[in-house]
C-alpha cells in the first residue's frame, strides 16, 4: 500500500506541475498576441528595436 500511496502522491505532483506549465504557456501566448497586436496597430513603436539573436536567448535561459 505504501508504494501505491507514493505513486498517487507523485502523480498528483506531476499533474500539478503540468497544470502550472499549461497556465504559464497560455499566459505567454496571450501576451505574445497582445504584443503583436500593439505593434501592428501602432500602439507601440518597434522601429528602433533590435531582435536578440537566438543563440543569446538560449545561453541566458540554459
Amino acid at each position: 500500500m505504501d508504494i501505491i500511496r507514493w505513486l498517487v502522491d507523485a502523480t498528483n505532483s506531476v499533474d500539478s506541475l503540468i497544470e502550472d506549465a499549461q497556465e504559464a504557456i497560455a499566459l505567454l501566448q496571450e501576451r505574445r498576441t497582445a504584443l503583436i497586436s500593439a505593434a501592428v496597430t501602432g500602439k507601440i513603436d518597434v522601429r528602433g528595436l533590435v531582435a536578440i539573436p537566438e543563440t543569446d536567448l538560449v545561453r541566458s535561459c540554459g
